[in-house]
């Protein structure tokens, strides 16, 4: 069992006096950097200030520092930018300012653990993973809470990387709801597998055939959008409060039934069997090389997927269905509108880490 550490386990003190400079002001970007400010951390943002998620930091009260010369400042060297784009970011803005007593960290494993990015041996290299979106992170900690984080010590340079880690668990909140020990091995594999596998690609799979299924069927979209996509939600919440066994005891007999003697028959050995194919090649590192060299290529297999994915009926019938949803937030009821909000804030954070 993985072992658990909270607010006792820390020593808050152990970055004072320590500047920290996290790199992308995205998601996680501008959660963990506000979080610590706030634990009373000494923070400053890299990024180049004619940057769009630079203006945003500045309007947040962020001081923002061109990437180098965070980079020069820095004792602790947070990367939260892409993984596409971190091997790049590192050589031009990091490598050359990372020495002795410095710490690289990371919030995902994947550069480190298919060895895009290959530290000097003289620094400690940790990885501190929160298990929720950065909003979500922010949200909770300015309530008083916290959410948990995975923590893993690549390198232990200084012999207290771990000590240096769990004081920046403490300054984003993590210690108040538990910061599990791992590796960077698996964090990467098995965060890669669950996005594959379950929470996105199997689960926006089931959603589609589902929907694909009752259109084909004969049954109005509309019926069978709200029956395989809408009320996914309703379904996971319960899951989320309580576990699967929440869940059924919250749906009716009839439902539970069914879950109980027919799940297996959609999702059972052959997708198990499918599930460890990509397990696999997470693990040998061919999805790694895949997807690097389909950005060296310049992403076009991959902005031919997105476009295909939003051309998708269930797309369409779920934007009419959601247009109608007064109890949704405006912005929130369009796909469409989504997608163009995350596209144009996304060339500004891409450029700003090849800076």
């Amino acid at each position: 069992m993985a072992k658990v550490f909270y607010q006792n386990d820390a020593n808050p003190s152990a970055l004072k006096g320590k500047t920290i400079a996290v790199f992308g002001y995205g998601s996680q970007g501008h959660a963990q950097a506000q979080n610590l400010r706030d634990s009373g951390c000494d923070v400053i943002i890299g990024l180049e200030a004619d940057r769009g998620s630079a203006t945003q930091a500045l309007a947040d009260g962020m001081t923002v520092v061109a990437p180098a010369d965070a980079a020069k400042r820095a004792d602790w060297i947070q990367i939260l930018t892409p993984d596409e784009t971190q091997a790049d970011f590192y050589e031009s803005s990091i490598r050359p300012h990372l020495h002795k007593g410095k710490i690289l960290s990371f919030s995902h494993g994947f550069a480190i653990h298919f060895k895009t990015i290959q530290p000097p041996e003289d620094v400690d290299v940790v990885m501190i993973a929160p298990k929720s979106p950065g909003h979500l992170l922010r949200r909770v900690y300015a309530q008083g809470g916290g959410v948990p984080s995975l923590l893993a010590i690549h390198q232990d340079a200084s012999g207290r990387a771990h000590e240096y880690a769990l004081s920046y668990a403490h300054g984003i909140g993590s210690t108040r709801a538990g910061v599990l020990q791992t590796t960077f091995r698996e964090e990467t594999e098995s965060d890669l597998f669950g996005e594959q596998a379950v929470l996105c690609g199997g689960l926006t799979s089931l959603m589609q055939k589902g929907f694909e299924t009752l259109v084909e069927a004969g049954y109005a979209p509309e019926i069978a959008y709200f029956e395989c996509v809408h009320e996914m939600k309703l379904i996971v919440d319960l899951i989320y409060e309580g576990g699967l066994s929440r869940m059924r005891y919250s749906i009716s007999n009839t439902a539970e039934y069914g879950d109980l003697t027919r799940g297996e028959m959609v999702v059972g050995d052959t997708t198990r069997k499918a599930m460890k194919e990509v397990l696999g090649r997470i693990q040998d590192g061919t999805f790694a090389k895949e997807w690097i060299e389909e950005n060296k290529k310049g992403g076009k297999n991959f902005a031919k997927l997105r476009e295909a994915a939003k051309r998708h009926p269930v797309e369409k019938v779920g934007e009419q269905l959601r247009a109608m949803m007064s109890w949704l937030p405006t912005e929130k009821r369009s796909s469409d509108a989504d997608k163009k909000k995350a596209e144009a804030a996304k060339p500004a954070e891409l450029k700003a880490v090849h800076a």
